[in-house]
């Protein structure tokens, strides 16, 4: 039985912005075959959207916490709606 692909929007809060997150959210995400995205906000947090699996994001965290410079220390996790044929992950601008 294959696993359901899910989607969620993440809003990162605390030392979340120059420190690699995004990059590290990136190389995370190609590395176990997650799509989506992620940006920097005005406001100091990062949003970070992911498609996959439910092992594929307990991974993902896993390895973006891997890194001592970021600490993410509030955490909002909201499940969207599936993004049809997304191919591959994203570091984008400010929305």
């Amino acid at each position: 039985m294959e696993e359901k692909i899910r989607r969620f929007r993440f809003t990162c809060r605390g030392r979340v912005q120059g420190v690699g997150f995004r990059y590290r959210a990136s190389r995370a995400a190609r590395l176990l075959g997650l799509t989506g995205f992620v940006y920097n906000e005005f406001d100091g947090s990062v949003i970070l959207e992911l498609q996959g699996c439910s092992y594929q994001m307990f991974d993902f965290w896993k390895k973006l916490l891997e890194n001592s410079y970021i600490d993410i220390y509030d955490k909002d996790t909201k499940e969207i709606p599936l993004v049809e044929d997304e191919r591959g992950f994203s570091v984008r601008d400010y929305m």
